[in-house]
């Protein structure tokens, strides 16, 4: 599907102001500070690129991809920074990989001896790859989660004390959990939501492919983060936002309700886009462009697979940037 090219908004506000300026008119509030994203949410900005493939040690496949952004404080005893930045390869061999720092807008250090989860773990499996880390802090364990998928059909669960070293739990979810022709369920995120009418405490978001090879999101809800109840269908269908495929899904909150931030495929735009779906994911509400991807560096027309963080009372959004399989990791400030 051939998708239009379009200016970046901040291009447009440029030109704007440029040509307020050669008329002898001041430049308006307006033009000068661009509007909330859609939901209320911060209009975030790229501020710098984090971490790129060939300047870490470990890099099989000289690509990274799925960054998740914790905090340390109150956490993790005698952490090796503030902030724990998780990413991997995604070829294979991928590799669970970790970086740390004491700022969002880094310096991040790569921890010297990723990855911290690999593709062979004995006993418990041996595949071509893993990829996708999401950790979320479980409050009630004091744990670091860690939910990654290897292989595409299959995501797991592994728990750590310190963030660093993992004990592996089990699989969370199969392509098997999902209807019959379901060829892919990956790139999972778990965050704590309470459900009432579910008996939940957390929600999961994925990305789920099948045989007409449009990739949707799906999600699914649990009591303790480990068993879970799959939603047979799609949160959020490609058809529904016009894409040929969607993923990455990110949950945030706002004023009672939630919305579900993801990407759209190069082919379809590549932006980030948001859905509100209620704080009980009954309603789907297409609200547009979450993020609008800069047409060249390091964007390059594509952002995917947000995730969010806040220091000194400052929103960040740290996210896949460029062409999928070629990207770094880069961070944006509201």
């Amino acid at each position: 599907m051939h998708v239009p090219q379009r200016p970046a908004r901040r291009l447009l506000l440029k030109s704007a102001a440029a040509t307020l300026a050669a008329a002898g008119l001041p430049a308006t509030p307006a033009l000068a500070t661009p509007a909330a994203a859609p939901g209320g949410f911060p209009d975030y900005r790229y501020v710098k690129t984090l971490l790129t493939p060939g300047q870490l040690k470990y890099n099989p496949t000289g690509e990274i991809i799925f960054p998740c952004l914790r905090g340390t404080a109150g956490r993790v005893a005698q952490p090796l920074g503030r902030y724990y930045l998780y990413y991997a390869p995604h070829d294979a061999p991928g590799g669970i990989c970790l970086a740390y720092g004491d700022h969002i807008e880094g310096p991040f250090t790569e921890y010297p001896h990723n990855p911290i989860v690999a593709n062979v773990w004995d006993p418990h499996y041996s595949v071509s790859h893993v990829s996708s880390p999401h950790v979320m802090w479980n409050e009630s364990a004091k744990e670091m989660w860690l939910y990654f998928h290897g292989e595409n059909t299959t995501t797991r669960l592994a728990r750590s004390k310190d963030g660093i070293h993992f004990t592996y739990d089990k699989v969370v979810l199969t392509t098997a959990m999902l209807p019959a022709g379901t060829t892919e369920t990956s790139y999972a995120r778990v965050f704590p939501h309470e459900l009432p009418s579910k008996n939940a405490h957390f929600v999961m978001l994925f990305m789920l492919n099948n045989t007409s090879n449009h990739r949707d999101i799906h999600w699914g809800w649990s009591a303790d983060g480990r068993n879970w109840t799959f939603d047979q269908k799609a949160l959020v269908s490609h058809n529904d936002v016009s894409a040929v495929n969607v993923g990455g899904p990110h949950l945030l909150t706002r004023n009672g309700s939630a919305f579900v931030v993801y990407n759209k495929d190069k082919e379809s735009g590549g932006d980030l886009m948001i859905t509100e779906v209620g704080a009980d994911f009954s309603l789907r509400r297409h609200l547009g462009r979450f993020y609008d991807s800069s047409a060249g560096a390091p964007d390059n027309g594509r952002s995917a697979a947000p995730s969010f963080g806040t220091e000194g009372g400052v929103a960040y959004m740290v996210y896949e940037s460029g062409e999928r399989l070629q990207g770094k990791i880069a961070v944006a400030r509201a």
